[in-house]
Formats: C-alpha cells, structure tokens, sequence
C-alpha cells in the first residue's frame, strides 16, 4: 500500500507499512504463538485477512485550520494539523464527502476547535459507512451546543449534496482533553439507527454504539465463531461484552438460549432490533456489567462467549468461570497479551483451536479467537 503522508513523513499511524504484508502476517502469528507457548494447542489455524487498503468503514477525523480552509485528519503533539482526507486505509467514497464537509463546515460557521487557544467550536468529525447499502452516518464533535442552531439551519444543503448520509447527529464533548467524544447526544435527522449485514445476519449500528472498523474481516471473524459454536452442539450460551450482538446473533439458533450482556444501552437496542428481526424467541439481551452479572448467576450455560476490550477480562471473571465450569469457553480479544494473562488463569481449561484475524494491517494489533475446552 502507497501513502503519500508516510513517505513525507507526515503520518506514521501505520508503523509496519514498510513491511511486507506477508512478513507482517507472519511477525503478528509469531506473536501470538509466544503468547501461548506455555500452553498444549490442539489446532492452530492459518491467519484470515482482507484488503491491504481501503478497508475502514469508519474516519474518526480532528478538525483544524480555520472555518474557511478546515482541515480534516490528526495533530501531531506539537499541534501541526495532517490533512488524512487521502488516506489510503478508508474506501474511494470517502475522499468526495470529506470534499463536501469542507464546503459545508464554512458554510455552517462551525469554526474548528484550536486546542491551544482553546477556542472554537467543532472537534471531530465521526464518518462511518454501512457496507449493506453504502448509507452513511455523520457525528459533529462539539465543543459546546452555541453553534447547533447553525448547524441544523445549514443541514438541508448537506443532506442534498450527500444524499446518502441517512444517520446525522451532534456529540457536545465540552472537556479540554484529547476526549473523542462526550455523553450528549443530539440527534439531528430522524433515523437514528445505521443498518448492517455481516454474513446475512442484519446488525445496526447507532451514533454511540461500538463497531469494528474492518467489515470484511470482521466477517469472517463472525462467521467463524459461529462455525466452531455449531460444531459443539450446544444450547445455552452467553455473548458477554456483546456490543450489538454480532457474536451471539451469529451463533445462536431458534433453540438456543442466549444472554447477551454489554454495559451500553445504545448497543444493547441495536442487538435487540437484530434478534427481532431474526425472530429469535430465546434471547435477552441487557444493559449490565458483564462482571456483575456473570458472577451473580448461579446457572451457567454450557458455552459463555467473551469479547472484551483490551483489558481483557480480569481476574474477577477469569476465577468465577473457574468455579462455574462451562463446558465451553470463546474468547475474542483484540489485545492478545490480556488475553493470554486470563487464559493462563483459566487453568482448567485446555485450548482446542487458535485462529489470528488481522482486522488491522500495517499495525502490530490484530484479534484473535480462541476455543477453550474444560478438561476432563
């Protein structure tokens, strides 16, 4: 992959580019395998990836410059404002919305934030788009709420430019911290919700909600896991830290009993929306700590799926699925030395299969899945 801010030095978020993608693959699956050489693998599989480029469905892009020159991209710690309206890492239909949000952001008055003076009013620019129909959805980061009567007034021009931006709200994130985004969320067109389909099971995806980055490997990551779930034959099952569901509505069928646990509500409404229209009866998904919830249960299903963030799980939960004894346990991590740390907790558990997804090339990150059998 070419990037014309890497070679100027410009932009570095993509420390491996100069790395051959195949030597990246194997330095990531090398990794992994140090990771867990302390441990009995009865499979390894070969790494899953996608596209080089052009893979992100999302642009989370710092607003500099003034209201009638905005730059859209990233700051370096000195405060040097990168245009990353080219980045080679988001899709063609990218750059000409970028191209119009300038347009409208001088338009609109929205005077981009200045950090060291701490003035002005627009942030960020959150984009994201829905594979399923290339809709789009737009989240105008805002220092405050002054400027939101402009913003609205100046939105039917948008909308006509970019007919497909089906999803469009404000963010007010008043902190003079590198704090992506605030708790007030302002919609600002009536569909709230992006609609999405991963391997023909309909997922939603709204303003507050996480969503992985990478569509088409998180595809495969999905259909995976679904794959090993059904070759266990299983009935009951937990989807812990479940975002909007994507593991759990993958894996679950009309007769499985599934509980769906994540601590966002808006995520939570999104994989609720999913399992009705799946006409999924045997599903209750909650707005809980997954932590909380798990140890204040008494009856374990026979597979409880984990995905959390990158801390991993802990030591709270790590003990009480210990005590608990699932036959089965899923872990997806996209932090592979946390997960490790929990794995070497779970010790009575033995690691049936090992599968690396590289949802992030030219990067050191990549998921991984991992099936964790109860010894006998």
């Amino acid at each position: 992959m070419h990037c014309a801010q890497y070679t100027a030095g410009s932009c570095r978020s993509c420390q491996w580019l100069d790395k051959p993608y195949p030597q990246q693959l194997a330095d990531k699956q090398h990794h992994l395998e140090n990771l867990l050489s302390g441990h009995a693998v009865t499979q390894w599989l070969s790494p899953a990836f996608g596209q080089e480029s052009a893979f992100r469905n999302k642009a989370k892009m710092v607003v500099s410059g003034s209201v009638e020159r905005p730059l859209l991209g990233m700051l370096h710690r000195d405060g040097t404002p990168v245009d990353l309206c080219e980045c080679p890492l988001y899709p063609a239909s990218f750059a000409p919305v970028f191209a119009v949000l300038k347009i409208f952001i001088a338009r609109a008055g929205l005077t981009p934030y200045n950090v060291v003076r701490k003035r002005g009013e627009l942030k960020f620019l959150l984009l994201t788009e829905s594979t399923y129909r290339g809709e789009l959805m737009l989240r105008f980061v805002l220092r405050s709420s002054t400027k939101l009567a402009q913003l609205q007034a100046a939105l039917p021009w948008l909308q006509q430019q970019l007919p497909q931006l089906a999803v469009i709200s404000a963010n007010i994130q008043p902190v003079h911290m590198a704090i992506l985004e605030g708790e007030q969320e302002i919609p600002l067109t009536e569909q709230q919700v992006l609609p999405e389909s991963f391997n023909q099971v309909p997922l939603f995806i709204r303003p507050q909600s996480f969503f992985q980055t990478n569509p088409q490997v998180a595809a495969s990551l999905y259909a995976t896991a679904r794959q090993w779930v059904r070759e266990l034959n299983i009935n009951s099952m937990w989807d812990l830290f479940c975002g909007v569901g994507g593991f759990g509505l993958h894996c679950a069928d009309a007769e499985t009993q599934l509980t769906g646990i994540e601590i966002s509500a808006e995520a939570i409404a999104c994989a609720r929306e999913s399992a009705s229209q799946l006409g999924l009866k045997n599903v209750n998904f909650a707005a809980l700590d997954s932590t909380r919830f798990a140890t204040a249960e008494t009856q374990v299903p026979q597979l409880v799926l984990v995905n959390p963030p990158r801390r991993g799980i802990g030591v709270e939960l790590c003990e009480y699925l210990s005590q608990m004894a699932p036959e089965f346990i899923l872990y997806s991590s996209c932090n592979a030395e946390t997960m490790a740390k929990d794995i070497n907790l779970l010790a009575d558990y033995h690691i049936e299969r090992v599968q690396l997804f590289d949802m992030f090339p030219h990067t050191a990150h990549y998921e991984v899945l991992v099936l964790l059998t109860l010894r006998p």
